[in-house]
């Protein structure tokens, strides 16, 4: 395996490309954040990091809060809309039909249609250049009902969550397994245990690659054989393929 050496660059990916809503209900805002992450668990500490030029910048410099909505591909031209165009010039919640709804510890409002909904409080800001890093302390985390199972589960995986790689999106795909799957120690759900699919997927791309994958022929239906039975259970007589017996001269 070869390398080729670039130059410096932020090519760590994927990341995910999130929506942050700013500003109160009255006077609100949303940009698209690809910068973003976890900086410490206990307690939730996150970052985003944003050009001083956005529009958005200036607004949470001020109220010190913001609120980090997760995108799916329910949203994604929705994301993709509210990285490119400025809140100065643009109504984007009209323009993409964004609904919001009041948070629980901050004033900044979230959007509804959102999966996951992190509250956010500003401790610090650091400037690096291109842009300046809001670090901030996680409230609070609201998450759509429709993802949480009856026994209490997140199935994230139901909502199609977005990522963002060398600037293209693309939504998330396969479950691999849940950490310490390499060595059997996982954290899943002990009343819905889910085994690590990771060597049967690695077993089919390697058949795919070699072509030997094979796709099960359909077995017919039950109805289909039941056709060729008549009422009693006994093989239907077919008068179409039947041979014609020629016909007997009179003498």
């Amino acid at each position: 395996m070869t390398k080729t050496t670039w130059k410096p660059g932020t090519m760590l990916f994927p990341v995910p490309p999130v929506m942050v809503t700013c500003g109160t209900m009255e006077k609100p805002n949303v940009l698209t954040i690809a910068w973003t992450g976890i900086i410490n668990s206990e307690p939730p500490i996150t970052y985003i990091s944003v050009r001083p030029s956005r529009f958005s910048h200036k607004i949470i410099s001020e109220t010190k809060e913001f609120v980090i909505n997760i995108a799916n591909l329910p949203l994604a031209k929705a994301c993709d809309f509210c990285g490119v165009k400025s809140g100065k010039s643009t109504d984007k919640f009209k323009e993409m039909g964004l609904e919001l709804e009041p948070c629980t510890k901050v004033k900044t409002p979230m959007l509804k249609s959102a999966p996951v909904s992190l509250e956010c409080k500003v401790i610090g800001t650091k400037s690096f250049g291109t842009h300046d890093m809001f670090l901030a302390e996680i409230l609070a985390v609201n998450v759509d009902d429709k993802y949480i199972e009856e026994d209490g589960r997140l199935a994230i995986e139901k909502a199609g969550l977005l990522a963002f790689a060398h600037g293209r999106y693309y939504t998330l795909g396969r479950d691999l397994g849940a950490f310490g799957f390499s060595v059997d120690k996982t954290k899943e759900n002990k009343t819905k245990p889910r085994k690590s699919k990771f060597m049967e997927i690695l077993r089919i791309e390697e058949k795919i690659k070699d072509g030997t994958l094979k796709i099960k022929e359909k077995k017919p239906s039950l109805q289909k054989q039941k056709s060729n039975k008549n009422r009693f259970g006994k093989p239907r007589k077919n008068f179409w393929n039947k041979k014609k017996q020629p016909l007997k001269k009179d003498n």
